[in-house]
């Protein structure tokens, strides 16, 4: 059996959006449907939290979403 694809952050970790994907949730306690322009590619946010189904609470400039592991990565420290 092979391994998923799901890639593993830590809270506070600063994640990069790489792809958008067809709509994207908002991470709130009633999660509502959002169009996938409220993000873009290549924006950068804060991982805030690990959701069940392999989603990550992420924190960006104009709110909090629910994305998959897919269509985030994580942005290697600055040295």
């Amino acid at each position: 059996m092979t391994h998923a694809m799901s890639k593993e952050f830590t809270v506070g970790e600063k994640v990069r959006v790489v792809a958008l994907p067809p709509y994207v949730k908002t991470a709130e306690p009633m999660p509502m449907l959002r169009p996938p322009e409220v993000i873009s590619i290549g924006e950068e946010g804060v991982v805030m939290d690990r959701r069940p189904g392999g989603y990550w609470g992420v924190r960006f400039t104009k709110g909090a979403f629910l994305l998959d592991s897919q269509y985030i990565e994580a942005i290697a420290p600055t040295p």
